[in-house]
């Protein structure tokens, strides 16, 4: 199923910017990489041409990110470390709500390095040919204001609630303009200072292989098919029946696939060890073809041969493409578009509450493995008031706990409060607006 509308005959251009650490500030670009020249998205820590200078700044707080991330594993020294780094982000409570746009210790010295040169060798390439800048990660939106690039910035939120390190030292005399996916995230940013003019309520940005056009046909299509295997009992569809017809239409006679579980690692390759214990418990269902398993493994050939090694380990390697898939890609576009097109058929997605968490919208529902760093916590708890996520039980006995909730029909409950709940225009939304503003500027 092809999209069979395009917003605008001709789609708005912009320069689509993230950066590669982890796989959220991509994820969050993909969707919008046809805005962008021959469709690229720019990683302004890794472009080409990048200036050595430059691209140390970047590796610091990328290897730093990644290392963190993976040594959270190792008992107590790990968990101390991970809370250290943590604290230099961490988000502060909504309440007593007071005025918060006081810059953090990180802003300032974020700026600081911007001051001494940090990033004005990519806005100066950008600038010769000065489109719409939209950026998945604030730094290259404070980088493009300091060195006063001359058209409009927008700075994209990938999470349900933000830290202040997110807004410039003095958020009333900046531009930049914001899209945020919650109500949470538009207060905040008012709290920190952003002028409301710049922020603009557009939830967070899906793919649209997996969305449609404006009319969600895609979307409606795989929930569908989602919510028999995810109801396979009747018990949500017999109480929720007129709900259903509302917001899905019919359901059809028989799903197109059978139930499928996919565990998606995070980009530093952090949790993976989880997937072990689930499978373990699964490889009876997996052998018997009652369940498919994927496994997302990104970018990383070590995570790839890892699950490969656990496969053989627990002499699953015959089931391998049929009831148990990896799902991997050298280059990460390629990895997204699997990714996404695997999920299609994805009755359960599996994964740390990041930027996925917003997936939701699509009517998958998600098992939170535990949260890494404040935003996933917050994450978590906005996934749990959404109704359309849950906290992992033990992995050991996924056999059990998972299929009891499958029977009370939990997850197609869940299923459908993501879908009903969480905004799932996000990606014309943002097309809209900077298509909007880039008529008004001619």
């Amino acid at each position: 199923m092809k999209s069979k509308e395009n917003l605008h005959p001709k789609s708005p251009r912009a320069w689509v910017i993230a950066v590669s650490m982890g796989y959220g500030h991509q994820r969050t670009a993909y969707p919008l990489k046809e805005l962008s020249p021959q469709g690229n998205i720019i990683n302004a820590n890794n472009y080409l041409g990048i200036p050595e200078k430059d691209r140390r700044l970047w590796g610091g707080s990328r290897s730093f990110y990644e290392f963190i991330s993976n040594f959270q594993r190792i008992p107590f020294i790990g968990d101390i470390s991970f809370r250290l780094f943590d604290r230099f982000q961490k988000i502060i409570s909504l309440y007593p709500k007071k005025d918060l746009s006081r810059p953090s210790f990180m802003v300032r010295r974020i700026f600081s390095l911007i001051q001494r040169g940090w990033g004005k060798h990519l806005v100066e390439i950008l600038k010769k040919k000065p489109l719409p800048l939209v950026t998945t990660f604030f730094i290259p939106a404070y980088m493009a204001e300091f060195f006063n690039y001359p058209n409009d910035i927008y700075c994209i939120i990938c999470d349900a609630d933000i830290s202040r390190t997110w807004v410039v030292l003095n958020p009333s005399q900046s531009n930049i303009k914001y899209f945020a996916p919650t109500p949470r995230v538009k207060e905040r940013l008012e709290l920190y200072g952003v002028k409301k003019e710049n922020i603009f309520l557009t939830g967070y940005p899906l793919p649209k292989e997996n969305l449609g056009s404006t009319q969600l046909e895609i979307t409606r299509y795989d929930i569908s098919h989602r919510l028999l295997n995810l109801d396979y009992k009747g018990a949500y569809r017999q109480q929720y029946t007129t709900l259903i017809k509302k917001y899905v239409g019919s359901l059809p006679r028989k799903s197109n696939h059978p139930l499928t579980i996919m565990f998606s690692v995070g980009g530093a390759g952090a949790q993976k060890e989880i997937v072990i214990r689930i499978i373990e418990s699964l490889a009876k269902k997996i052998r018997k073809r009652e369940l498919k398993f994927i496994l997302g493994a990104g970018i990383k050939e070590e995570v790839k041969n890892y699950f490969l090694e656990q496969i053989d380990a627990l002499s699953l390697r015959d089931y391998l493409d049929k009831s148990i898939e990896i799902v991997w890609d050298q280059n990460l576009q390629n990895y997204f578009k699997k990714f996404n097109q695997a999920l299609r058929t994805t009755d359960i997605l599996w994964t740390k509450p990041s930027e996925l968490s917003f997936y939701s919208a699509l009517g998958i529902p998600i098992i939170m493995t535990p949260p890494l760093g404040s935003q996933e916590d917050l994450n978590r708890d906005w996934l749990l008031r959404v109704g359309a996520g849950i906290s992992q039980e033990d992995p050991r006995y996924t056999d059990q706990w998972l299929f009891d909730l499958l029977e009370s029909g939990w997850f197609a409950e869940a299923a459908m409060q993501g879908y009903i709940e969480v905004e799932k225009m996000g990606t014309f939304n943002i097309e809209n607006i900077i298509h909007q503003h880039a008529v008004a500027h001619h």
